[in-house]
């Protein structure tokens, strides 16, 4: 089994594309993101599929937030696919709701704290209070976990303050914003290596483009694993 600290992001448009760079990929990844920009091009029925018939785990990017009862409704929805990870925001009433939805199945509930494509000026014109991005960061982390989730989805600059948090003690941190040295930030702003995400605390790394936008996208893989620490 590939080692699953590497979740490949599917960040394309359909089914088939996304199942040709799986293919290409082979047994290389064992673990798939698929996120919202895929909904509407099949992502569910490429998630069922790369699960059922491929057996890899599917992190199902949805970022939900809408009012209890909906979010509850909809995890519950997406709980039926049997499905590993799946993403609301980290408020904590989402979360609840979220948790409320999953109950009973193994799908695995994460909180967003503050997205990796934003900086002080994004928070600052989104209205969110003044301060450090990181301590923000921090404080989301930690009510999301208070709530419930299972584990949180943050940037690699804030892993090692939240695997130190004591709320943080058996939760999963998940760091997109990671890219191989010398690769293209496109539009990440707080990024790290995936060496680097991992030694500060992180139980999973988020790579897309620079894995599926490569010629070779299992050499690509396989290179950035062979970044990693040894476990």
């Amino acid at each position: 089994m590939a080692d699953d600290r590497l979740i490949v992001a599917l960040d394309v448009a359909n089914v088939v594309q996304g199942l040709e760079i799986a293919r290409q990929i082979g047994d290389a990844v064992s673990f798939y993101k698929i996120g919202l920009g895929m909904l509407t091009g099949g992502g569910l029925a490429l998630a069922n599929e790369l699960k059922q018939e491929h057996g890899k785990r599917i992190f199902l990017d949805m970022k939900f937030f809408d009012i209890g009862a909906t979010v509850e409704a909809a995890v519950r929805g997406i709980a039926q696919y049997d499905l590993d990870f799946l993403t609301v925001h980290g408020d904590p009433q989402v979360v609840r709701a979220a948790k409320e939805g999953a109950a009973g199945t193994n799908l695995k509930i994460l909180g967003v704290t503050i997205l990796t494509s934003l900086d002080r000026a994004d928070l600052d014109a989104n209205l969110i209070k003044s301060g450090d991005i990181g301590q923000i960061t921090l404080e989301r982390a930690h009510t999301a976990l208070e709530a419930g989730a299972d584990g949180v989805i943050a940037s690699p600059h804030e892993a090692a303050l939240i695997r130190a948090l004591p709320v943080a003690n058996g939760r999963l941190i998940v760091t997109p914003g990671v890219r191989p040295a010398g690769a293209a930030s496109n539009d990440q702003k707080r990024i790290a290596t995936p060496a680097s995400a991992i030694s500060a605390g992180a139980d999973h790394i988020v790579v897309g483009r620079p894995i599926w936008q490569d010629p070779d996208p299992r050499k690509a893989a396989q290179t950035l694993l062979g970044e990693l620490p040894a476990r």
